[in-house]
């Protein structure tokens, strides 16, 4: 297991992140701790949750993700062997039962978000504290053709790095991130840390697999010339990558069969490029879901691979991905069919 510096931290987090989304929605207690005892056995020191999980985010069941995650530090003690993300909800109402519908990126939804992340967590301390998405209107999952709002009543970005701020100083933030964020909100946020002295952003989570590379036309330079790389996030495009789905498949009990709104990556399009990228595996007898996420693994501006899973032996499986390294003649075959198909699930 490879481990890559956070930002300009002196974090060094495993290049395999584990990703927690289902816990609490497909996977129970038992299971999210098997899975992280797994993970830890492994080698990753690194996991990720957020106050919105599990996914699909429902009153019933929001919170449950951090909850079986700090049961499971207590219970283990391994709260100093960790590095531990989490996010914080910007302004959506998709999300109506997070703070009644009131959530934004202010100072004092931020201080509440964090305070209840950190008592489900049982820690009191989180080494990473993201914003899930942009306050604002703006492009992210998956939106195209950028319109400015009519009117602007998002929450400005020095007003959101003041909040994050107060809870630096007050010990319970290590360092902070973005995630579903634009080159022009990373670059604004890093100048604001510059010129304000406030904490600066130590990486961006976003999507990013075979299925969409979007992060490469302008993030991916502003990652590496800024020390804010990217935690890849959905790099199997839920688990699209693997072949499961293709012909119109649908397993018992997988992500995209469970749930329909799930689709983002089960266009006619994706299908295509899919097909080609499992060819391209089969070709060269290797796992086209391990393939995909060594691809991911081997980007230069990348500091963690996000990884989720159902099943041990998916996660078994994904996390064996750190050990493989793909033949020049099987990157090469990817780029090509990238060319053919590119970015079909932006």
């Amino acid at each position: 297991m490879r481990y890559l510096p956070l930002g300009r931290t002196d974090i060094r987090v495993s290049e395999i992140c584990l990703g927690t989304m289902t816990f609490g929605e497909q996977n129970t207690e038992a299971e999210a701790f098997e899975q992280l005892d797994y993970a830890l056995d492994q080698g990753i020191n690194f996991i990720d949750t957020a106050e919105l999980y599990p996914v699909p985010p429902r009153g019933e069941t929001q919170g449950l993700t951090e909850t079986y995650i700090g049961n499971w530090l207590a219970e283990r003690k391994v709260r100093d062997k960790v590095i531990l993300a989490s996010k914080v909800v910007g302004a959506a109402d998709w999300v109506p039962h997070i703070r009644n519908d009131q959530a934004k990126l202010d100072r004092s939804n931020i201080q509440k978000a964090l305070n209840e992340s950190l008592k489900r967590l049982k820690t009191d301390y989180l080494d990473l504290y993201q914003l899930h998405w942009p306050d604002r209107e703006t492009n992210y999952f998956g939106k195209l053709g950028y319109e400015p709002p009519a009117e602007d009543k998002s929450v400005p970005l020095l007003e959101t790095l003041q909040a994050l701020d107060e809870q630096v100083k007050a010990g319970k933030i290590r360092h902070v991130g973005l995630s579903n964020e634009t080159p022009w909100g990373t670059m604004t946020m890093l100048k604001l840390a510059e010129q304000q002295g406030l904490p600066r952003m130590v990486s961006i989570q976003n999507p990013y697999s075979l299925l969409n590379r979007t992060f490469e036309i302008g993030l991916a330079e502003v990652a590496m010339r800024e020390d804010c790389g990217l935690l890849a996030y959905s790099p199997l495009g839920f688990g699209v990558l693997s072949g499961k789905y293709l012909n119109g498949a649908r397993p018992a009990g997988a992500r995209v069969t469970l749930f329909s709104r799930f689709d983002r990556y089960s266009n006619p399009e994706a299908d295509k490029a899919t097909a080609d990228y499992v060819a391209i595996a089969h070709r060269h007898d290797l796992d086209p879901a391990q393939m995909a996420l060594a691809w991911v693994n081997s980007r230069p501006f990348l500091t963690a691979n996000i990884i989720g899973a159902t099943t041990m032996e998916q996660l078994k499986a994904n996390i064996a991905s750190a050990e493989m390294h793909l033949s020049t003649e099987v990157m090469a075959e990817i780029e090509a069919a990238h060319q053919r198909q590119p970015n079909p699930s932006p």
